[in-house]
């Protein structure tokens, strides 16, 4: 089975070097999962954060933003690597400054998915709250910058989304075990739906992570419909993360790593326990850094292959 997740027909491939050079994106708006998550949970009643030690140890100063991982996340990575700035700040973070609107905002929530039902088990925000958030933000920029400006922001930014692992990991094996097709046709269905209405908002250009291999279901394909022909002026990329991260993992000495086998905090059962004594000395050794997700290093290698 192909291992990607097919947004509509004329996306049933992965692809990789597309998002163009340093300087392309005046911003970078993230939204989706904990891959993306740069601290929106913080302040939320969920048991799905990570604003304590040993999470952030890698990251400059030692920062405890809140983010799923060692050091910067691949929101982070991305918007370093389109040369947008070094870090994504979260939208919900109370030191948040008028400044970081203009150059983009994580709306990311770790623990969510695509089905409202993933995001209310486990009290995050859902797609459709991100999708709200990202609503005061266009009225915050406007504010900030006026509205011509902003609107311009809005327009040639890149809208960078990752969802879905936790609506197969979470919902569907948990609760659901139901027929694995419709529910997939029900993921790609809220993609579009989501798609839609920020293209209704002024977003052009998408870039969707592959995230498990659910396939190219043509079930889904039909359903969905074509999405690029259907929006006029709006570019959907398909980022396949699954096959260089699964590289990583097949020949991790190749890329310069002893274990892809174990996280490098190792004792939690999803996530890190605070102050883990089993966390490794080394990250950069480790694919891995807790058991769901990959370290700092695994990440910059991942987008090296993905974009050069």
């Amino acid at each position: 089975m192909p291992r990607t997740l097919c947004l509509h027909h004329v996306m049933c491939y992965s692809r990789g070097g597309t998002l163009g050079p340093p300087g392309s994106y005046p911003a970078l708006l993230a939204f989706g999962d904990s891959i993306l998550d740069t601290g929106n949970n913080n302040l939320l009643k969920t048991l799905s954060k990570c604003n304590y030690p040993p999470y952030g140890r890698d990251f400059p100063g030692g920062i405890l933003t809140g983010g799923f991982g060692n050091g910067k996340v691949f929101s982070d990575l991305i918007a370093e690597h389109l040369g947008i700035k070094a870090i994504q700040p979260a939208f919900l973070d109370p030191n948040l400054e008028d400044d970081d609107l203009v150059t983009g905002v994580c709306f990311a929530s770790g623990g969510s998915g695509l089905d409202q039902q993933t995001a209310n088990l486990q009290n995050v925000l859902s797609i459709a709250a991100q999708f709200n958030l990202f609503k005061q933000y266009v009225r915050k920029l406007e504010a900030s910058v006026g509205m011509e400006k902003a609107q311009g922001t809005v327009f040639q930014s890149l809208y960078l989304v990752s969802s879905g692992n936790n609506d197969i990991a979470i919902t569907y094996f948990s609760i659901l075990r139901s027929d694995i097709n419709a529910y997939t046709i029900q993921l790609v269905q809220s993609a579009s739906a989501f798609v839609q209405e920020m293209y209704g908002l002024g977003a052009r250009k998408f870039a969707f992570l592959t995230t498990l291999p659910l396939g190219c279901l043509s079930a889904a394909r039909i359903t969905t419909g074509g999405l690029n022909n259907n929006l006029s002026g709006a570019n959907i990329e398909l980022l396949d993360v699954y096959n260089p991260l699964l590289e990583l993992i097949q020949n991790p000495n190749k890329y310069g790593f002893i274990d892809s086998t174990h996280g490098c905090c190792a004792s939690g059962t999803f996530k890190c326990d605070y102050m883990d004594p089993l966390t490794c000395p080394d990250t950069s050794t480790h694919v891995f850094w807790d058991v769901a997700h990959p370290s700092e290093k695994a990440y910059r290698t991942i987008i090296s292959q993905l974009l050069g």
